[in-house]
């Protein structure tokens, strides 16, 4: 059975959300410290971590996961809205987050799709939809949580599925800027989609890099 190492001290949250885990058909190990999330990595096949741990910040948790050489994919909960504790996060080791409050549906589909893309889950034939109206995106029957320059870059995309989308003309679309210097922005954006779709930038499902061109949104995903 697939095993979720539960890193939360809060009660309050750790108690629902075992529960619904479990409920998903996943075994449920809950530890209330970095610790305690540390000595039981190595036998989980996904961490969902919370940062603010009693005994150690979560980042250095995620770290020292990565510093025993555990590729375990690890979902990090964080009340940290703020866009440079996001990014050191993943830089820390971490594969995904999401930010509290959090729906129960998106944190699932997040837990389901780094759980497929390290193995541990059938894959299937994945859609996914956007209703431009609505401003709502959808992967398969999961509303993504994106943020508006999150939707109007996978809206464009999806738009535009098969073909390569320069970079000047999503800076255009998106940004509404005529853009030809460094587009580190639209990168970074791009990966965080890539992490929400459950996506991953080294064999992409969804996100293709074209490298000195652009990106591509592939038709059979």
């Amino acid at each position: 059975m697939t095993q979720v190492l539960l890193a939360e001290d809060d009660p309050a949250i750790a108690e629902p959300l075992a529960r619904a885990l479990s409920r998903e058909g996943y075994d449920v190990v809950v530890q209330g410290t970095g610790q305690g999330a540390i000595d039981h990595a190595a036998e989980a096949d996904l961490v969902v971590l919370d940062l603010g741990l009693p005994d150690m910040d979560g980042l250095d948790v995620a770290r020292a996961i990565r510093n025993k050489g555990l590729t375990t994919p690890v979902l990090v909960l964080t009340a940290r809205a703020d866009e440079v504790d996001l990014v050191v996060g993943l830089d820390a080791g971490a594969d995904d987050y999401v930010t509290k409050p959090f729906r129960l549906a998106e944190l699932l589909a997040r837990a389901r799709a780094l759980l497929r893309r390290g193995g541990h889950e059938a894959s299937a034939p994945v859609r996914v939809r956007i209703d431009a109206e609505a401003r709502r995106a959808f992967l398969d029957e999961t509303e993504l949580h994106l943020t508006a320059k999150e939707f109007d870059l996978l809206r464009v995309l999806v738009r535009e599925a098969g073909r390569v989308v320069p970079r000047e003309q999503l800076m255009r679309e998106v940004w509404d800027a005529d853009w030809y210097g460094p587009t580190k922005t639209l990168d970074m954006h791009v990966s965080w989609l890539r992490r929400k779709l459950g996506d991953d930038a080294g064999q992409p499902r969804f996100i293709a890099t074209v490298r000195g061109v652009g990106f591509r949104f592939e038709r059979d995903a």
